[in-house]
C-alpha cells in the first residue's frame, strides 16, 4: 500500500514569484524539446536497436536523464 504527501524534501520560499521564468522551466523540462520528450525518445528507440549492448546503452542513457 502507498501513502502519499504531497511535501517537498527541501522547502522552497519564494519571494518574488515569476511567470516567465517558470515558463522557461517548465518547458525545458516537459516541452517538446525538454528533458522528459528525450528520455522518451531514447527508451523507444531501444526497441529497435538489434544489437543487445546498445540496446543497454539507450536504456541506461534514457533512465538516467529522467533522473
Amino acid at each position: 500500500m502507498w501513502n502519499y504527501e504531497k511535501k517537498l524534501q527541501y522547502p522552497v520560499k519564494i519571494k518574488n514569484p515569476n511567470p516567465k521564468y517558470a515558463q522557461i522551466i517548465m518547458s525545458q523540462y516537459g516541452g517538446p524539446d525538454g528533458e522528459l520528450s528525450a528520455s522518451l525518445r531514447y527508451l523507444s528507440q531501444r526497441y529497435t536497436m538489434p544489437y543487445a549492448e546498445l540496446k543497454g546503452l539507450l536504456t541506461d542513457i534514457g533512465v538516467e536523464v529522467v533522473k
